[in-house]
């Protein structure tokens, strides 16, 4: 193995994160990683697989132990702990430098909070909890795929939600990220950013709504002042035209929906997740745990190979 290994946690035990892990790294051996998971539970997955084991010279693994025995398809809240642990040893090797970048196998939300107990602060997702363990101030969830790079302004929100949570300071925050990661990561020395309206045909110059003409048009302006290239509000459901899209570097869609359902369509089950912000490199699959499918050796890596190749060019390892 050589230079700084990429970090890949394994995910919910349970799920197809330990398979996929697998699958993964065996299909790109010459990309330095090493496995954060349980040394019994990746071995009994890739028995059960039928993949090779022990595993090649050049892939690592770090043992965690599981808290409680694991089944796939089975949820033990008993293992939240040890799901956090994955990310906590992940997030320290990067901070300390001993890994380029961290790539995350898909986790369960309600099952961490169901462990953690009640005391705690509720588990909302990968990319808080990254946020707040590295003192991030403001982060970015940004697909990446099929020709497209997609970011959210608004996440895992109820859709009656989104349109409050859409303010000039938060767009101001997601714009100034997103302009300065392109640069930083994606060594895009002038990047172009298209911006999606909220309303069904960006509000129809406020016969649809006024969010457009009170928040976003605004937000775009100043954005402009401080030397970020975005335009619009576009219509969303013109923006994703392909012959439009390529327009620009990315895309600034509004809530999760309306940009994830394009660019999932166009990807084909190869998008990548990327954490913008973080004072590391952060990618991960675009989907879930898939419990129905753990175990019975058929999950498809696409993403998360996906993901290690994103994870492994931007690092520049």
């Amino acid at each position: 193995m050589t230079g700084r290994p990429l970090a890949l946690t394994t995910g919910e035990p349970a799920g197809i994160g330990p398979e996929i892990a697998l699958r993964a790294v065996l299909a790109q051996p010459a990309v330095p990683a090493v496995l954060l998971g349980d040394a019994g539970l990746l071995e009994s997955t890739a028995r059960r697989a039928g993949l090779p084991w022990p595993l090649p010279a050049p892939i690592g693994i770090e043992h965690v132990a599981l808290g409680v025995p694991s089944e796939p398809g089975r949820l033990e809240p008993g293992n939240a702990r040890y799901v956090l642990g994955l990310l906590d040893r992940a997030i320290a090797g990067c901070l300390s430098g001993a890994f380029a970048a961290m790539v995350t196998a898909p986790i369960h939300k309600a099952v961490i909070n169901q462990g953690r107990g009640v005391a705690e602060p509720l588990f909302t997702g990968h990319t808080e909890y990254l946020a707040q363990a590295s003192g991030a101030a403001h982060v970015v969830m940004m697909l990446v795929g099929g020709g497209l790079r997609v970011a959210l302004a608004t996440t895992h929100l109820p859709l009656a939600a989104v349109p409050g949570a859409i303010t000039a300071e938060g767009l101001a925050a997601t714009l100034d990220t997103l302009d300065r990661d392109l640069r930083l990561r994606f060594r895009l020395a002038a990047p172009r950013i298209a911006m999606t309206g909220l309303n069904p045909h960006a509000g129809e110059n406020g016969y649809l709504g006024r969010e457009e003409i009170d928040v976003l048009e605004p937000a775009i302006r100043a954005a402009r002042g401080r030397g970020v290239d975005v335009d619009g509000p576009f219509p969303a459901d013109t923006l994703f035209v392909p012959s439009i899209a390529r327009r620009f570097d990315a895309i600034l869609a509004m809530y999760h929906d309306q940009g994830l359902a394009p660019l999932k369509l166009a990807s084909f089950g190869h998008g990548v997740n990327v954490t913008l912000g973080l004072p590391f490199i952060r990618t991960s699959v675009d989907h879930g745990t898939a419990l129905d499918l753990a175990g019975r050796g058929e999950a498809d890596p696409g993403s998360l190979q996906a993901a290690l190749a994103l994870a492994r060019e931007l690092a520049g390892t």
